[in-house]
């Protein structure tokens, strides 16, 4: 006997906090393009290669938010796309995977142009770089904000004790993004400092590459995360064994197959096969989605066959 049941009809796996995610996506991608054209401005203005080089580098963070707000839109339009088998909730981690590798090929630019300085030394205008470094650290500040109360928000919506799991991939990669600014505007500013004040002029390139190698670090646990999701990885090892023992319990019988995969924010997909159960699988989903809110997508299998020993 096969019983195949599924808790929703309509494929919606966005994460509660998907508009307001959007939203402010979208505000951080054109506050950040706005410093951008300022830096790049001043960088021709004062001469300044140091200001039109993190312009250049800045327009690059660009096109990842921006291709992160894009990610929330493209997921809210193809919602209802029947092409989609399970819904369009991945759309984000695709952004994010895809921020991931520019994030990582940043990490390798600014780490060889940084040891290029440090070999052959450039002149600095450390003043005016200075005034802009700050305000730019102004600039990556309020974003942060922006970022961490929208994915405070949308926490707080998936709050259990499987919270690690609901995360947004693509809220994630955009406020690493910013923090990526953020830190090496904080180190840029420290080295610009030392050389204005002390004149020590290799403490830019030192700089360069130790923010080189954080950034590089962040990329690397998002490109993980992201592409496990991707890849239709088992997302919490923990809640699929309770999900086993669980069914096996309910049922009785022997869970002989299980997948649990993460279908978007906040949303788990969940086929399960018993054999040897006598049950009704309406019955069974219903109890699964009740203990496990994120099954938002599940399918049961019951075999009864007269090799399968019964269970009492």
């Amino acid at each position: 006997m096969h019983d195949h049941t599924r808790f929703t009809h309509e494929h919606n796996f966005l994460g509660q906090g998907h508009e307001r995610a959007e939203s402010r996506a979208r505000l951080v991608t054109l506050l950040t393009a706005a410093f951008m054209v300022v830096e790049i401005v001043t960088g021709l203005l004062f001469g300044s290669m140091a200001l039109l080089a993190d312009g250049v580098h800045m327009a690059t963070h660009v096109g990842a938010l921006g291709l992160a707000a894009a990610a929330y839109w493209l997921a809210r339009r193809h919602v209802r796309d029947r092409r989609f088998s399970f819904g369009s909730g991945k759309f984000g981690d695709l952004a994010a995977f895809a921020s991931a590798i520019v994030l990582g090929l940043l990490s390798i630019g600014v780490a060889i142009e940084s040891v290029r300085r440090l070999i052959e030394p450039v002149s600095v205008r450390y003043s005016e770089a200075l005034v802009i470094a700050v305000i730019g650290l102004l600039v990556n500040i309020a974003s942060a904000a922006l970022l961490h109360e929208g994915h405070h928000d949308h926490d707080h919506d998936h709050a259990d004790h499987h919270h690690h799991h609901h995360a947004d991939n693509n809220l994630r990669a955009a406020y690493v993004h910013v923090l990526a600014d953020a830190a090496t505007s904080v180190l840029a500013i420290a080295a610009l400092g030392a050389g204005l004040v002390f004149g020590v002029a290799w403490a830019d390139p030192v700089v360069g590459v130790l923010g080189a190698v954080v950034i590089a670090s962040w990329s690397l646990g998002l490109l993980r995360d992201s592409g496990l999701v991707l890849l239709d990885a088992e997302d919490n090892p923990g809640m699929a064994s309770d999900i086993r023992a669980l069914v096996e319990q309910e049922i009785p019988g022997k869970v002989f197959d299980l997948h649990l995969w993460r279908l978007g924010p906040g949303h788990h997909g969940l086929i399960v096969s018993v054999a040897g159960g006598k049950a009704d699988g309406e019955r069974l989903k219903a109890v699964l989605h009740e203990r496990y809110p994120s099954l938002s997508h599940i399918t049961v299998e019951l075999s009864l066959c007269a090799d399968c020993a019964e269970v009492a």
